[in-house]
């Protein structure tokens, strides 16, 4: 994968891979198959060869609804080499979110203009759930059956034809796919490699899902580097994060990506006792990202798990998202971990980041994610102005460069119609800069104001998560729909009566005391209540939405 080589694709890539390391395996536990790289370019050409018989059109996006299994990236591949734009579709989050699943895969399609979605054989008992949303289902087997690839027929994708339409994954409102370009995609994986010096030593292992952009995009950048792929499912992380790690060090896998709440799994799953049984020796990387990195989450990880061989400066604080083919801001090679303890009254209301002693009342741990990683400038500035702010004022955050997309599908354009400035992308998160460090304080969404007085969403989840009755620390805080100036907080727990209510006046006795906030609204919702990203990720406006409904 060279950046500097014009002309580049997600096609070439590939090529270049499967000619330099034909062996070289992607491994998918939690189907026991594996794909060498030969086997990948070679059925992607198949799954290609079919698509461009059916009459699919050059940069039209195509629906991929798979798991974590070899016909994910076949079907990726094959769709980018046809001409085509891969839309990784996203999958039921449980149970729960059933019911609601076929208005929102008919929401995504529509948005995108789609007219065909590529089907894992391993979703055949989904067809009565997903057949009546206007769109042709063709399983990835039956596509292929009887093919064979014909490279004359094919097309030579460009440099800026569309590659990958990357919906996002915590949308509250109509769905938006990120449009990004085949040179997007190119320029977004030589950020990662050289960001990280990846090298043929190293290997890869996911368990987030291949539709989310840190599963999908981690993921590409072991294969387009040509060393072993290990992806496990989501599913089997969250029913057994011990098992997955053992897995993990059992393979000497160097490389993994997840947010926080993986490696607060991995110390609830874990404990000291069993932590000697390990060999952690061989993890180089473990990327944080997608949501705010705990600075309690990160001691107690690298502490639990040193007399393992894990090594803090392996713990990389990142930031990114979709719209920059994943990666905005990663911290230098080999160093530990940074936070910067600030007055959390003074970067709630006065946007002002005023150094604090550590721990001390009051005081809240902001991680710094570094620097931004090559190809990607950055700016912070006044959400109403626009002017850039200096160091230790807070503002959102703007990025661009050559991974930037240039726009979104989307069924309404009055969504996005903001989002670009100048030719800058508004990433709606916020944050500080000190000195050539990125600090991300939240996003801009998540900033609730309750008479006259502004609060980060996490800093009053922060004061009650670890009450006792909260099922798993799952709570979330928003605007109360229900009432103006009042912070709804929503907890799971598996609590009635008068326990409940116990529960209840705790959590308000703990905001009160931790923020002096006193207009809180609680709300306890049964285990599995709040709505979640592809990630995992709580939804606070989709939770503060489901409350409303009650």
């Amino acid at each position: 994968m060279n950046s500097s080589r014009s002309g580049d694709t997600l096609t070439t890539l590939l090529a270049d891979v499967a000619a330099a390391h034909p062996t070289v395996r992607a491994t998918f536990w939690s189907v026991s198959e594996q794909l060498d790289y030969a086997e990948l370019e070679a059925r992607a050409a198949m799954v290609a060869t079919a698509l461009v018989r059916r009459g699919i059109g050059r940069g039209e996006p195509v629906g991929v609804l798979c798991p974590n299994a070899p016909e994910f990236l076949t079907s990726l591949f094959g769709i980018a080499a046809a001409g085509a734009a891969a839309t990784p579709l996203p999958l039921p989050a449980g149970a729960r979110a059933t019911a609601a699943y076929p208005a929102k895969l008919a929401a995504i399609t529509a948005a995108a203009g789609m007219r065909t979605v590529l089907v894992s054989p391993r979703f055949a008992s989904m067809t009565p759930l997903i057949g009546e949303i206007g769109v042709e289902f063709v399983d990835t087997t039956a596509l292929v059956d009887g093919v064979t690839a014909d490279p004359a027929a094919l097309p030579t994708p460009a440099p800026d034809d569309l590659a990958i339409v990357q919906f996002t994954s915590g949308s509250t409102a109509l769905p938006k796919g990120v449009r990004l370009t085949h040179a997007n995609v190119v320029s977004g994986l030589a950020a990662i490699r050289t960001g990280i010096d990846l090298g043929l030593a190293d290997q890869g292992g996911f368990w987030l899902p291949l539709f989310h952009d840190m599963g999908l995009f981690g993921t590409l950048s072991a294969i387009l580097r040509g060393i072993p792929a290990h992806v496990w499912s989501p599913i089997a992380f969250v029913k057994d994060p011990a098992r997955w790690l053992r897995e993990f060090a059992a393979t000497k896998t160097t490389i993994t990506a997840m947010p926080n709440f993986g490696y607060e799994a991995l110390l609830g799953a874990i404990g000291p006792d069993q932590v000697p049984e390990l060999d952690l020796r061989h993890w180089r990387i473990a990327f944080n990202g997608a949501e705010p990195i705990s600075e309690a989450v990160v001691t107690a990880f690298c502490d639990r798990f040193a007399p393992a061989g894990f090594a803090p400066s392996t713990m990389f604080g990142v930031y990114g998202m979709a719209e920059a083919t994943l990666a905005v801001a990663f911290p230098p090679l080999l160093r530990e971990p940074v936070f910067e303890w600030v007055d959390r009254a003074l970067l709630a209301d006065a946007a002002v980041a005023e150094p604090a002693v550590a721990g001390a009342e009051g005081a809240r741990a902001v991680a710094s994610v570094g620097s931004p990683v090559a190809g990607i400038s950055l700016r912070v500035v006044h959400q109403d102005t626009g002017a850039e702010l200096p160091d230790g004022r807070v503002g959102e955050i703007l990025i661009q460069g050559a991974p930037v997309t240039d726009g979104y599908l989307t069924a309404d354009p009055s969504l996005v119609a903001d989002r670009h400035t100048d030719g800058w992308l508004r990433t709606g998160d916020l944050g500080y800069r000190r000195g050539a460090e990125l600090f991300v304080t939240g996003r801009c969404k998540d900033m609730i104001t309750v008479r006259g007085v502004n609060y980060y969403a996490q800093d009053v989840e922060a004061a009650v998560r670890d009450l006792d009755g909260i099922h798993k620390g799952r709570c979330t805080a928003a605007v109360d729909p229900d009432g103006d100036d009042v912070i709804a907080l929503i907890a799971e727990t598996e609590r009635t009566g008068t326990a409940a209510d116990d529960l209840a006046t705790a959590i308000r006795a703990a905001v009160t005391a931790e923020l002096g906030l006193r207009a809180i609204q609680v709300h306890l919702v049964a285990p599995r209540s709040i709505p979640r990203t592809s990630s995992g990720k709580l939804q606070r406006l989709a939770a503060r939405d489901l409350i409303g409904r009650r």
